[in-house]
C-alpha cells in the first residue's frame, strides 16, 4: 500500500523545532500499518529535516548555536545575498542536515529511539509556511 500527503507548517521562528506530533496528526493512517516506512521530504532549501533528543530543549539551542557559529552569516566569499545575510547561510545548512528523513513504521506507530524526534530545521530569520510531502509505504 502507498500512501501520499502533503503536510503545511505553519512559519516557525528561525532554529530547532520538535514536529513529531505535528506528523503524526496529519498522518492518522500510521496507525494501520503494521510494517512500513515514512519518508518526510520538505519542499525548501532554506529549512532542513533532521531527527535528534526530543527531551531536552537545550539540545535544540546548542544544534541552533552550533550551525550559526558553523556557518556564519555575512562570509565575504558569499555571492548568493539577495535575500538577505541568512539566505546563502541557509541553503548551506539545508544541505549539511538534508531535505529528507525516512522513519520505520511497526505496529502502528513511528519506530523512533526513546529519545528521538523529527526536527524541522528553520534556518531563516523570516519564513514563511513549510511544506512536507509525507509518503507512506507499508502492509496493513
Amino acid at each position: 500500500m502507498w500512501i501520499q500527503h502533503s503536510i503545511t507548517l505553519k512559519a516557525k521562528p528561525r532554529g530547532f523545532h520538535l514536529i513529531t506530533d505535528t506528523v503524526i496528526r496529519q498522518l492518522p493512517e500510521i496507525k494501520d500499518i503494521n510494517c512500513g516506512i515514512l519518508h518526510l521530504f520538505i519542499q525548501h532549501s532554506s529549512a532542513s529535516l533532521t531527527i535528534n533528543e526530543n527531551a531536552d530543549p537545550t539540545v535544540r539551542t546548542d544544534m541552533e548555536s552550533h550551525f550559526n557559529h558553523f556557518v556564519p552569516e555575512n562570509a565575504s566569499y558569499y555571492q548568493h545575498t539577495y535575500e538577505g545575510d541568512d539566505d546563502m547561510p541557509a541553503h548551506i545548512k539545508s544541505s549539511i542536515l538534508g531535505s529528507s528523513i525516512s522513519i520505520p513504521i511497526t505496529n502502528g506507530k513511528l519506530n523512533l529511539g526513546a529519545w528521538q524526534g523529527i526536527y524541522l530545521g528553520e534556518h531563516r530569520n523570516h519564513a514563511s509556511n513549510r511544506n512536507l510531502i509525507a509518503t507512506i509505504s507499508g502492509q496493513l
